[in-house]
């Protein structure tokens, strides 16, 4: 075996000892009445830990609702929003879960909070600076011509949504690229270098997306699927535009509009 595969299991294997001594050590604070120097240091191990955990989600928290309500970045919240937001996604989903709650419509649900975070930044970039990333599905499934390798090999015949999307670079000169998934998309991104992406997608893309692409800016529009999943998607060409008129300055939009 290649040392590459031992990386998962060794992985596993630290997060099961981790797993472990968090039992051990709780197990120890709760049957071992004698105050020991070990018991306390363990305790306040543990009280830190859970207050530094505590503290980073009250101050994402914070920080999301005060950009929410103001329509504006909170500059000394902004880095703990983004970490807090980061770190407890899969536990928001968990807990989701076990209240019923829809998978889907907490990712939705995360994508418009996240694009309101975005806007109130207002981030600013030149043409060349921004990246339109697409999924595959948006193209007629019948359609003969591979547009994951080159976006331009399009014939442009009005099947599909992507004609209409590559008229928009045209006129406005951003990059554009069309991903299979998220590995054909992270290698757009470091081909590109955005400093900013509209992303097209469904709501679990989309969230994965935006958590991988972290920190350059990302705003999502979430596509049409009348036929189901993965399969002669569509999106709204409006929601795509107003997201590219977010990022680009007046001045850019005019000059290529």
């Amino acid at each position: 075996m290649k040392p590459s595969k031992f990386l998962f299991p060794a992985l596993l294997g630290g997060s099961l000892l981790l797993v472990v001594l968090l039992v051990a050590a709780t197990w120890y604070l709760i049957f071992v009445p004698a105050r020991t120097l070990a018991h306390r240091i363990i305790f306040w191990f543990a009280v830190s830990l859970l207050a530094c955990v505590a503290l980073l989600a009250a101050s994402g928290f914070l920080g999301m609702v005060l950009t929410l309500a103001a329509a504006r970045t909170c500059e000394p919240l902004q880095a703990p929003t983004r970490v807090a937001i980061n770190t407890f996604f899969p536990v928001i989903l968990a807990l989701g879960r076990l209240l019923g709650i829809s998978t889907d419509n907490i990712r939705r649900s995360f994508i418009e909070v996240n694009n309101q975070l975005v806007r109130a930044r207002r981030v600013k970039v030149l043409p060349h600076e921004l990246l339109l990333l697409v999924p595959h599905c948006l193209q007629c499934s019948e359609c003969p011509h591979k547009i994951t390798v080159h976006v331009g090999n399009c014939r442009r015949c009005g099947r599909c949504a992507i004609g209409e999307l590559l008229a928009l670079k045209d006129r406005y000169g951003f990059n554009m690229g069309v991903a299979t998934g998220g590995t054909l998309a992270r290698k757009y991104v470091r081909m590109f270098r955005p400093r900013a992406i509209v992303a097209v997608a469904c709501e679990r893309d989309l969230s994965s997306g935006i958590l991988d692409t972290n920190p350059i800016p990302v705003l999502g529009v979430v596509n049409e699927r009348p036929h189901g999943p993965c399969f002669n998607t569509n999106v709204s060409l409006a929601q795509v535009e107003g997201a590219i008129f977010s990022f680009l300055p007046v001045g850019a939009r005019r000059a290529e509009g």
